[in-house]
């Protein structure tokens, strides 16, 4: 089995003890790809050292749609610059986006969204002139990601865990964008719906580990737990496992690679 995951994290303190024996287990269960995400500015500097060390970390470079409205302007011309300068070593900008739902990680809500879509337009122009995929967070946010993906035509998008409605799906699906299927499908309708919807040359898998792992006795998520959602979206498409598995590595190396 040849397992992908384009969003996960691994650069959190989840994994700061054990990323070693993590990398090896995950690397012995068929994981061959995993796309790190950066969400900081010492994220992204993480993720580069990470891809340096590990053969399977691929870097996206990003700033979370949360943490994107605390930078000042020149902090945030710094770290595009600094991006920008990272073409060559990188596979995607990520991860970014939109996020209204006002939480524990998310104190601001919608109320600084114009600066959000502000700088989530920096990173949409940023990827269509590297020429790199965007990687899009959409919470509560999603009708607002996708015009504005839309209205600068560029194509190579994923959408990550997109939980929006389904005339939404279909026009993600229309526009030949991808969708990033989580671990947790086999728990949610919603998910499995969008795969349902998607032709399988548009669908992804994703951990966005350390979270959303799909057993309920182990807290930690990890990439190659994404053989558990390969089982439910080859059940889906009617397919084999293994042939689901090729399928979606397929669609990464056409993306990423």
């Amino acid at each position: 089995m040849m397992i992908v995951d384009v969003h996960a994290h691994m650069d959190f303190p989840d994994y700061r003890d054990d990323l070693d024996e993590v990398m090896r287990a995950n690397e012995e269960a068929g994981v061959v790809g995993i796309v790190s995400q950066g969400t900081t500015v010492e994220a992204n500097r993480r993720v580069l050292e990470l891809a340096e060390k590990y053969k399977t970390i691929k870097p996206a470079l990003g700033i979370y749609p949360v943490h994107v409205v605390d930078m000042s302007d020149n902090e945030f011309d710094a770290e595009i610059k600094f991006i920008r300068e990272q073409k060559g070593r990188i596979v995607a900008i990520g991860e970014v986006g939109l996020d209204y739902l006002k939480g524990d990680d998310n104190p601001h809500g919608d109320t600084r969204k114009e600066v959000m879509r502000k700088r989530f337009q920096r990173f949409i122009d940023l990827a269509k002139k590297m020429d790199l995929p965007i990687i899009c967070h959409s919470r509560r946010a999603e009708l607002d990601v996708i015009e504005m993906l839309e209205k600068s035509g560029h194509k190579k998008v994923v959408m990550h865990c997109f939980m929006g409605r389904k005339h939404l799906v279909k026009r993600i699906v229309e526009n030949g964008w991808s969708l990033s299927i989580p671990c947790i499908i086999g728990r949610l309708q919603q998910l499995q719906e969008n795969v349902a919807m998607a032709p399988i040359g548009q669908i992804l898998t994703e951990t966005d580990a350390p979270y959303m792992s799909p057993f309920p006795d182990t807290k930690r998520n990890e990439p190659r737990f994404i053989a558990e959602s390969l089982k439910v979206i080859a059940k889906i498409k009617g397919l084999d496992v293994e042939e689901t598995s090729k399928l979606i590595y397929l669609n990464y190396q056409k993306m990423f690679l």
